[in-house]
């Protein structure tokens, strides 16, 4: 099936089918009205003499500066060419093509004045896997992604680079492959294409999903180690939770129960035990998954309100016969979620590494010392909790929010940015390195579960554990463990445990 922009809302769930799965992509006819009607009507307002910020003025601190009618269409290409300024590594293709999307889809609400033609370009970029290169650093995230959606929006003219077939070329050469055509800009179509959130949004969404699924597989295995370790299910309790009924909390509790359920052989085993009550990273599971979820629903509703936004300046309103001047292109809203994003998703490796560290201890185990019935002269996987540990630790650092460290640009005009662009990007390795520590207690959990046999976990987790053997083997002697971990992160990063975890 095909993603048709302007048809309804874009879900966060299109975005990532489209830049993770290729998914094709075409204008609805509404699109293509709406588009229209705004180009025509700017049209008519330069053709009377009009001055507008970005279409016959210079920008920023130089918007005094008035443009001759005759250098109406230099002024945008100067535009592009001035502010592709970005440096560092390329952007990812999948990142890319998010941005792209989300690009087209602002442009389909008619209130920025491009030509049609525009952003079917866009669209073509995408449906030919034409990925513009990217650099990674250069924006504040306030006056728009300007030095990213800079470097997206070039080669839609036949200058800059873009990946294409597998190779780094010039952009009007992959056109030229692709059979397409470099567009000309018109008035404010640069301005249009560069002022804008969607590098820092982009980035956002694809953080988002990665963090929701991540969610899901921390539940699955926080319930394993629960087992692997003898833990109590009593934490769980509806009625705990109704007395303080927070919606992410009910729903862990929920969960948890439905992963441990029926019960199971081990925790059958274990029903006489004097043990009264488990350490918080047991006990407390739903309070702190569950708030994690809490903030991530609050980020979900930031982020797709943003990705069906207009963000350019100025904006043109055809059927009030406006185009007024303001501030959309500011990313603060998307600034701060992914702040909060960062610090939500974090909190599950935080709790993830200190579970792993009690599986690591006979003394609240009642297992084997690292995991391995050859404690001395095997070490198991003392330094698997090691690495958790270190990586927990590196997010802690990048969770200092970015939204709160403005700086003063371009002439002191621009003079509060969002620091968005940022913010999603450290979001983005947040998500990686919880995905890595999650792999790790999913590796020791499995360990844990057949140092337990004959007894069985729940049916649902033993599904989820011969998942992991399928990739990685139990440990009976010591091994490099990074290839194990890396099969086991591989597997979340491509929701290959989703359809027994839910």
């Amino acid at each position: 099936m095909t993603v048709v922009l302007g048809q309804k809302k874009l879900d966060l769930e299109s975005v990532y089918e489209v830049a993770v799965f290729g998914k094709k992509v075409s204008l609805s006819g509404l699109a293509k009205r709406k588009i229209e009607k705004a180009y025509l009507f700017l049209q008519k307002e330069i053709e009377s003499g009009k001055i507008m910020y970005g279409v016959n003025t210079g920008f920023g601190i130089l918007s005094d500066v008035h443009i001759h009618k005759s250098e109406i269409k230099a002024l945008q290409m100067n535009l592009l060419r001035s502010h592709a300024t970005g440096v560092g590594e390329p952007l990812e293709e999948h990142f890319v093509r998010a941005m792209l999307l989300l690009r087209a889809n602002a442009l389909c609400f008619g209130h920025s004045g491009v030509h049609v033609k525009t952003v079917q370009q866009i669209v073509s970029f995408l449906n030919h896997r034409i990925h513009p290169v990217v650099p990674i650093q250069g924006s504040v995230g306030a006056s728009g992604d300007l030095a990213p959606l800079a470097h997206l929006a070039l080669p839609l003219t036949g200058e800059g680079e873009v990946f294409y077939q597998g190779k780094r070329m010039k952009a009007h050469l992959a056109l030229k492959k692709a059979k397409l055509k470099p567009i000309t800009l018109g008035p404010k179509e640069g301005l249009a294409l560069i002022n804008g959130t969607q590098f820092m949004t982009a980035l956002a969404v694809l953080a988002w999903v990665e963090a929701d699924h991540l969610a899901d597989v921390a539940d699955a295995a926080a319930a394993m180690t629960l087992d692997a370790i003898r833990g109590s299910t009593s934490a769980f309790d509806p009625k705990i939770q109704e007395v303080r009924p927070h919606p992410g909390q009910i729903y862990v509790a929920q969960r948890m129960r439905k992963l441990l359920n029926p019960k199971t052989q081990i925790s059958k085993s274990h029903h006489d035990c004097k043990r009264v009550q488990d350490p918080y990273c047991l006990r407390c599971i739903p309070q702190v998954h569950g708030a994690s979820r809490d903030v991530l629903a609050f980020v979900r509703g930031v982020i797709e309100r943003e990705v069906n936004s207009v963000t350019d300046n100025p904006l043109i309103f055809p059927k009030e016969k406006e185009i007024i001047s303001g501030g959309n292109f500011h990313g603060q809203m998307v600034s701060m979620a992914m702040d909060q994003l960062s610090i939500a998703v974090a909190e599950f490796a935080s709790i993830s590494e200190r579970r792993i560290e009690k599986m690591m201890n006979p003394a609240m185990s009642g297992l084997p010392i690292f995991l391995t019935n050859g404690g001395g002269l095997q070490s198991g996987f003392m330094m698997v909790q090691v690495a958790a540990a270190s990586i927990v630790s590196e997010n802690k650092t990048l969770c200092h929010p970015a939204v709160v460290d403005s700086i003063s640009t371009n002439v002191d005009k621009e003079d509060h940015v969002s620091m968005g662009a940022w913010a999603a990007r450290k979001a983005n390795q947040v998500v990686v390195n919880v995905r890595r520590v999650i792999a790790m207690e999913l590796m020791c959990a499995a360990q844990g579960i057949d140092l337990l046999r004959p007894l069985k976990t729940s049916p649902r987790l033993e599904k989820l554990h011969a998942l992991i053997r399928k990739r990685v083997l139990p440990l009976e002697e010591d091994r490099m463990y990074e290839p194990d971990i890396h099969k086991i992160e591989g597997a979340i990063a491509s929701f290959e445990y989703e359809s027994v975890i839910i």
